[in-house]
């Protein structure tokens, strides 16, 4: 294997390790050769060799140990979001929507086939076009230019987005703690994250400032409803963001706007009027239900340029069906109030659940969006364990984590669709998880 690895500069000898990783030559675990041996076998100089195996450790690719030589990293896999399978516990941790609070889309369909739509013809159906320009409209700067593209949800856009601006092994700024999607898409994009801490008003202006520093090319955020925090965006802060990134109009922002009709607090945007390169995305999965994959993506002309070339000639468009679904139950007024209710439902029954922990001795604030982020006096972990004795599945707080240690001592909490009795029941058992995690924490 050590005669395998090549190359002149950091940049090659960091790609050939990759294409070892990539035929399954090297594996998980791996040694990789000394500094100076590889060196010595490639006549570079020791600081090319320190500089690739740097490239490489950013990216996640190795880890290395000191005297214990470096070596190639595990792939540590990351949390999905949803159901957990094959489980008897009551589940707390899914993220989803309640499915008693989807609107049926039974009516609509009888009336949104016709015609098949051919290749050639316009990707964007007419109708929801003109719906989702107003849509966006109302959410974007008017000094700023856009087009729209529809693509298969928000994980979707972001993928395609991130990959029309960026190469391998380049710093995309992520909230820490961070949107589960999000770490996947970048982590199999290959690139680098760079965390961004998040305050209950959001991204914060020191953090965003340190992710500049330090050569983010891209920043994916939510403006409001952040997952799993619930914190949103507030004008203040807002202003503070877009003054700093006035400095870089070309760095790609994407603002994820997932809660949308759902959401409870102003949209305030990083976005500012001479921003160059930017993205704000709204999925429809959170009010019209997660089968429902279409994503409105309003960008700057050359981004949407780019992002529709991304689209390979079979996926050029988002299902004409689909699209005219979305349209007939967005422009339906019962459908409408249906969300509106929605709304209201998720945003009280998230606040009864924090009074009723703070009842119990556990503070807790209910922000926006389908969940909590409750704070423990112990860690997370040992209180999931806990929990699980008394019949519950719940979330901790360091599967969302970039670098924020904080954060494992949260719980991510979905309860908006228990019935009293189960959430009077799990906030006792929260707070008697945490008592009994304190006093074992006494006696050692």
């Amino acid at each position: 294997m050590d005669d395998e690895i090549t190359g002149a500069t950091a940049v090659e000898i960091a790609e050939s390790v990759r294409r070892l990783l990539d035929r399954a030559t090297l594996s998980p675990g791996d040694p990789l050769p000394s500094v100076r041996a590889l060196a010595d076998r490639l006549h570079v100089n020791r600081n090319t060799v320190m500089a690739a195996y740097r490239l490489l450790g950013r990216a996640g690719v190795v880890v290395t140990a000191g005297r214990g030589g470096t070596r190639v990293a595990g792939r540590a896999p990351v949390a999905q979001e949803g159901y957990a399978i094959d489980t008897v516990l009551r589940d707390v941790g899914t993220g989803n929507p309640d499915p008693d609070l989807i609107p049926d889309p039974s009516t609509a369909l009888a009336h949104v086939a016709g015609r098949p739509v051919l290749y050639g013809e316009p990707v964007i159906d007419r109708e929801l076009a003109g719906w989702a320009d107003g849509w966006m409209r109302d959410a974007v700067d008017p000094a700023l230019t856009f087009r729209l593209t529809i693509t298969s949800g928000a994980s979707d856009a972001i993928e395609r987005l991130l990959a029309q601006a960026l190469t391998r092994d380049d710093a995309v700024g992520l909230e820490d703690p961070c949107f589960l999607a999000s770490i996947h898409t970048v982590r199999l994009g290959g690139y680098r994250p760079i965390p961004i801490p998040v305050d209950d008003e959001g991204m914060t202006v020191d953090g965003l400032r340190a992710a500049l520093a330090d050569g983010v090319r891209a920043i994916v955020c939510t403006p409001r409803a952040q997952n799993p925090t619930g914190a949103s965006i507030s004008a203040r802060r807002a202003e503070d963001l877009r003054n700093v990134l006035a400095a870089h109009p070309y760095v790609l922002v994407i603002e994820d706007d997932h809660f949308a009709m759902l959401s409870t607090q102003p949209y305030h945007s990083l976005i500012g009027p001479d921003h160059r390169r930017w993205a704000l995305v709204r999925s429809v999965s959170k009010f019209l239900g997660p089968d429902m994959c279409l994503a409105v993506t309003a960008s700057d002309p050359r981004t949407a340029e780019r992002l529709a070339m991304r689209l390979t000639p079979g996926t050029t468009w988002v299902s004409h069906l689909l699209q005219r679904l979305t349209h007939a139950l967005v422009t339906d007024g019962e459908v409408l109030a249906e969300i509106e209710s929605a709304a209201a439902h998720y945003a009280e029954r998230n606040a009864a659940f924090a009074e009723r922990l703070a009842t119990h001795g556990i503070p807790a604030v209910a922000g926006d969006g389908l969940n909590l982020w409750v704070r423990l006096p112990i860690s997370a972990r040992s209180a999931t364990e806990q929990l699980m004795r008394r019949g519950w599945l719940v979330r901790p707080g360091d599967e969302f984590v970039l670098a924020d240690d904080d954060a494992s001592w949260h719980l991510r909490l979905t309860v908006h669709d228990l019935d009293d009795d189960d959430a009077q029941q799990l906030a006792a058992d929260i707070a008697a998880a945490a008592r009994s995690g304190e006093a074992m924490r006494e006696v050692r």
